[in-house]
């Protein structure tokens, strides 16, 4: 089985099997966003307990 391409440009493994991603709403159209708001969408969030199953059948990790 083959890995998705999308799903591998888009998450990372952590060293503890936790799946990393990055937030959306951060490319263009920022002048409307606080800069709080911006700052926090920079930093790296984890994927939800209950989405990790599917992303990791798309990373063929089963």
């Amino acid at each position: 089985m083959k890995t998705n391409s999308s799903a591998k440009k888009r998450f990372k493994i952590t060293g503890t099997g936790k799946i990393k991603r990055k937030h959306a709403f951060k490319s263009h159209i920022l002048t409307k966003m606080s800069k709080k708001r911006k700052r926090n969408l920079t930093y790296a969030g984890q994927v939800h307990a209950a989405d990790e199953k599917n992303i990791k059948l798309l990373l063929n990790m089963k």
